[in-house]
């Protein structure tokens, strides 16, 4: 790891405390990190939860193919 690459929760955790302090508008803010305004109130409106990542997973797959057709395939 370079010597000053960061992990992406203390910079989350800096840029909320930073937030936080309201000494920076959100664009200041932002462009100090390097991130779009919207990431940064992404970031801000979840809370605790900013702190990790979150699922990319989708909710539901609609197109997901049947079990039955799945153990048909293993099958063969």
């Amino acid at each position: 790891m370079p010597w000053n690459a960061r992990d992406t929760m203390s910079l989350r955790q800096e840029f909320v405390h930073l937030a936080s302090q309201n000494t920076l508008t959100m664009t200041e803010l932002c462009q100090r990190f390097n991130i779009s305004r919207q990431t940064g109130y992404k970031w801000l409106n979840r809370g605790e939860n900013a702190l990790s990542d979150q699922s990319r997973r989708p909710a539901s797959s609609p197109s997901k193919t049947p079990a039955a057709m799945e153990q048909e395939v293993v099958r063969l």
